[in-house]
């Protein structure tokens, strides 16, 4: 498996920043620009989360695990799906950077699948950096 993690800081609280992160049906308000609708089936540890974008883009993600406490997420890619990488597991997790920040760690496992490791962890690093973009913007803060 390959790990890839993008970690950066944020000029809003850590509870500010989980506030957006932890709602795992939230994502259309930060972390999936691409993506028109995001419906939730299910509850809890387990709960699927479905994407549809354009072009006929649809992903779905199992909530694995979701601890506040840690203020971290973690979440699977369920199969199939048309992204070149397979057994993709991603965690976020918000921790506090004091001053009034945060720093956001989003961590993925994964094997490539008809693409070089390098193609997928560009992807990857594009999701993650949009994706923590969209808590800026959502949150009202400056890069």
């Amino acid at each position: 498996m390959v790990q890839f993690q993008v970690t950066e800081e944020i000029g809003a609280s850590a509870d500010q920043v989980w506030g957006v992160i932890g709602d795992f049906g939230g994502a259309l308000r930060w972390g999936a620009p691409a993506m028109s609708s995001c419906v939730v089936e299910g509850e809890g540890i387990g709960a699927v989360r479905r994407m549809v974008g354009g072009g006929g883009l649809s992903l779905a993600e199992r909530l694995q695990a979701r601890d506040e406490a840690a203020r971290t997420i973690r979440y699977q890619l369920v199969e199939p799906h048309p992204l070149p990488l397979a057994g993709y597991v991603a965690e976020i997790s918000v921790h506090d950077a004091g001053g009034g920040h945060a720093r956001i760690v989003w961590s993925g496992t994964f094997e490539p699948r008809g693409a070089p490791q390098e193609v997928v962890e560009g992807l990857l690093r594009h999701v993650y950096e949009n994706g923590i973009a969209g808590v800026r913007r959502a949150l009202g803060v400056a890069p």
